[in-house]
């Protein structure tokens, strides 16, 4: 247990989550006791990252870590995020973690507001990858063993055809100067479907390639069967 109390993860299915949950148990012998992750209920996908529930759920089987889901609306405004969130933290398991984890590398406004919004909860954040090389950080990833496909590209900042790309070397020999290595500012998020923190790998296949609301998402499946992506 971590010193300050239980502690959850916020969770994305996402490269840095998964580095995040790496550093806990190998650094800082810390097991969380929840992952935390925000849904967007009119498609029952991870937020942002637009990853089927069902991977983000294998993922956490996969973990052995009990997976927290929090349904959010589409476009969901700020008061109704802070009050979802507030209202999964007054239940169980929530209710007994004091201290949150997240796996932000160096955006401080960011950090800023999950601290403010924590400290009013009486609660304290944790960032166990903050300051980390972003360079030397991607190629730890690599090295460790873990394995991640490109899920969602911003094409104002990377070209959408690096959407559905495994996140390997010739991926980090490709980025266009400017763009971070871990994808910190937006360019582009992942996710892991093997690595260390895994007991078994998530069979995943591609699905669909789909423009939505100014970002490129690569669907992924966990058979041939999956549902069509929801547009």
């Amino acid at each position: 247990m971590h010193p300050d109390g239980a502690l959850a993860l916020s969770w994305s299915g996402g490269k840095d989550s998964a580095l995040a949950l790496w550093t806990l148990r190998e650094e800082m012998n810390t097991e969380p006791m929840a992952l935390l992750t925000t849904f967007t209920e009119d498609y029952e996908r991870v937020s942002m990252h637009a990853v089927r529930k069902e991977l983000l759920r294998a993922q956490a089987q996969a973990t052995g870590i009990e997976l927290v889901e929090i349904g959010i609306p589409a476009a969901c405004v700020n008061e109704v995020y802070e009050e979802r969130m507030a209202q999964a933290f007054a239940r169980p398991p929530l209710d007994q973690a004091k201290t949150i984890a997240f796996a932000d590398l160096f955006l401080e406004d960011v950090r800023a507001y999950r601290e403010e919004r924590l400290t009013s909860a009486d609660r304290k954040a944790l960032f166990p990858l903050w300051g980390r090389d972003t360079t030397a950080l991607a190629q730890e990833f690599i090295a460790a063993g873990f394995e991640a496909t490109l899920v969602c590209v911003d094409p104002r900042q990377l070209d959408p055809s690096f959407v559905g790309r495994p996140f390997d070397h010739a991926l980090l020999s490709d980025l266009p100067p400017g763009v971070d290595p871990c994808g910190e500012n937006g360019e582009f998020h992942t996710f892991v479907h093997a690595g260390p923190i895994f007991d078994k790998p998530i069979e995943v296949e591609l699905g669909e390639v789909v423009e939505r609301n100014g970002f490129v998402f690569q669907d992924l499946a966990a058979d041939s069967t999956g549902a069509d992506f929801v547009s």
